[in-house]
């Protein structure tokens, strides 16, 4: 059984909760509530970190990352990128600013 961690008392922030309304039934985009308090259990979390949990999964598999600011990219590494581009669909810029 894994070690239960002691919940972190945080101060509130005015208005940045978020209003969490289970589905009647479990669909690709909402769970209801017994299938999240299946999760807890089987998990051995709180319901709050089963959402937690979720909403991490979801963001490592949806939002972009990228990788460390090793400085600006290399001549081998532009030469790639532009390889890559269309010919003559768009104009390449080298610099944003």
């Amino acid at each position: 059984m894994p070690a239960r961690r002691t919940a972190v008392k945080r101060k509130p922030h005015a208005g940045t909760g978020v209003l969490l309304r289970y589905r009647d039934r479990d669909t690709a985009y909402g769970v209801t509530r017994r299938t999240t308090t299946r999760l807890a259990k089987t998990l051995g979390l709180s319901e709050t970190q089963v959402v937690h949990v979720a909403l991490a999964n979801l963001a490592r598999q949806t939002l972009p990352r990228y990788e460390s600011d090793d400085g600006p990219l290399t001549k081998a590494q532009m030469d790639a990128i532009d390889r890559l581009q269309p010919p003559g669909r768009m104009k390449v810029a080298k610099s944003l600013f």
